[in-house]
């Protein structure tokens, strides 16, 4: 079968969209499919198409369906999609209803859709391959956070969190993240000014983001607005413990009763639970534990067999077409990590 994955995010990105693009065009093509991930469209008729967030892939994805109508489309909510734009975008709305099936990252997305659409939805968790890398012997208790620096990830929380521990902690954190506007890079090297405990180290290579999310003792997730953040799969099966911010996609991946929530936006909330980590053995061994638990949900087996199930309900049967462009192997583009 010849695939077409709708992204958002041009060739070269390490937005989140993009890796989420390119790891679930490796599955499909294990899965015996031809795959090619664009932009917009081509003129070849796919015999299926994926769309990788209903508003900014919504418009290419309504003009496949108005070339080839009985082409199947899975429309895959990755973001800011689900609790923002399905309530706000027609274009949204229009693809949700024109979608075969519609994939949630997360199970308490389904609740955002209109129930006349639930019954389209699958969850498909984001898979992560385990990292595990021996620990510096260091004074400090180094707390990463990871990813990249705009509004809905409120990206300074964790530091303005290390401005209310007390002098004793040895508590570091350790910022991985491209800055999204010039003001957000001004803001990030005027706190590191101010704020000894903080370094934000730009942007870097997945395997060395992987590598330092290993090694850190634990690592926040202050997002205002996510879909189902792919770094929460990668802490958790490198058994690092997260702390969350308390919203419906991070408790969609962790659980309601996970021990590692403050409530949004809450600086002090988030520094007593730092703090509470590095104190207090029994609370971090809790936390390790709760994500421990989890692990299963997030392995690559997992998603492969969730994604082959998926394909089941929706192929129409093989065709013989291929995109144009595209080669056995499928798309060329390379493999970047972001969030």
């Amino acid at each position: 079968m010849t695939i077409l994955v709708l992204c958002p995010a041009r060739p070269g990105s390490r937005q989140g969209n993009r890796v989420t693009a390119l790891r679930w065009a490796r599955i499909l093509r294990r899965l015996g499919h031809r795959v090619a991930v664009r932009h917009a469209p081509g003129r070849s008729r796919p015999d299926l198409v994926i769309a990788l967030h209903a508003r900014k892939s919504g418009a290419a994805a309504l003009r496949v369906q108005s070339r080839h109508g009985t082409t199947p489309l899975i429309v895959a909510l990755t973001g800011t999609d689900v609790y923002r734009d399905i309530h706000r975008s027609r274009v949204a709305r229009r693809v949700l209803d024109a979608a075969t099936r519609i994939v949630v990252l997360q199970s308490l997305a389904v609740r955002e859709l209109r129930r006349g659409l639930r019954a389209k939805a699958r969850v498909i968790h984001q898979s992560a391959s385990a990292v595990h890398v021996p620990r510096r012997r260091t004074w400090t208790f180094d707390v990463c956070v990871i990813g990249h620096l705009r509004a809905e990830k409120d990206p300074f929380r964790a530091a303005l969190a290390m401005r209310h521990l007390p002098a004793d902690s040895a508590i570091r954190l350790l910022h991985v993240g491209r800055a999204m506007t010039p003001a957000m890079a001004r803001r990030a090297r005027a706190e590191m000014r101010r704020n000894a405990r903080y370094r934000w180290l730009g942007e870097r290579p997945g395997g060395a983001t992987r590598a330092l999310l290993a090694r850190s003792r634990a690592m926040v997730l202050s997002s205002r607005l996510e879909g189902g953040a792919n770094v929460v799969s990668e802490a958790v099966v490198s058994g690092v413990p997260v702390v969350a911010s308390r919203i419906p996609g991070s408790v969609g991946l962790l659980g309601p009763d996970y021990p590692g929530y403050f409530p949004v936006g809450a600086t002090r909330a988030l520094a007593a639970v730092l703090r509470r980590m590095e104190c207090a053995p029994a609370f971090y061994a809790r936390l390790a534990r709760a994500c421990r638990r989890r692990a299963h949900l997030f392995a690559p087996a997992a998603e492969q067999r969730a994604w082959a199930s998926l394909l089941r309900e929706v192929a129409p049967g093989p065709r013989a077409t291929r995109l144009s462009g595209s080669s056995p192997g499928g798309c060329s583009a390379g493999d970047p990590r972001g969030r």
